[in-house]
């Protein structure tokens, strides 16, 4: 592969985010995410949206709460004919401190790896415009 393809969003956790008893985030959000990161590299490569074709591996790592700032990068790793296989790691970055006050809060000096996961993604011949 002669050009490297790679994205990073950061974003915050919701209250709307948390799906479960004291605030846990659902791990499928971490998912999604991913799904926006591949995108976006499908767009970088293709100039396509392309689709999501699988995920070979995916591992929860950490738990996620509302109020966390969570990292996510991902890369494409190999590019086929119309496959993109590509990688995706979701890291907490920052940390909510409500045990000082309601506002208070920690960047972390190494951010905790809170999910990893690699997929394949597709891109119809008919629709590469790179």
């Amino acid at each position: 592969m002669e050009k490297e393809y790679k994205a990073t969003l950061r974003l915050r956790m919701s209250s709307q985010d948390a799906h479960y008893g004291g605030n846990l985030v659902d791990g499928a959000r971490m998912l999604g995410l991913f799904g926006d990161i591949a995108t976006e590299l499908l767009i970088q490569c293709d100039g396509d949206e392309g689709l999501f074709r699988s995920y070979d591996c995916v591992d929860f790592l950490a738990p996620v709460y509302a109020g966390d700032y969570i990292e996510v990068e991902g890369e494409i790793t190999k590019i086929g004919n119309t496959s993109r296989k590509m990688k995706f790691t979701a890291k907490k970055v920052v940390l909510p401190r409500p045990d000082i006050n309601q506002s208070a809060c920690d960047i972390l000096d190494e951010p905790i790896i809170v999910c990893e996961a690699t997929g394949t993604c597709i891109v119809p011949k008919n629709k590469q415009r790179k």
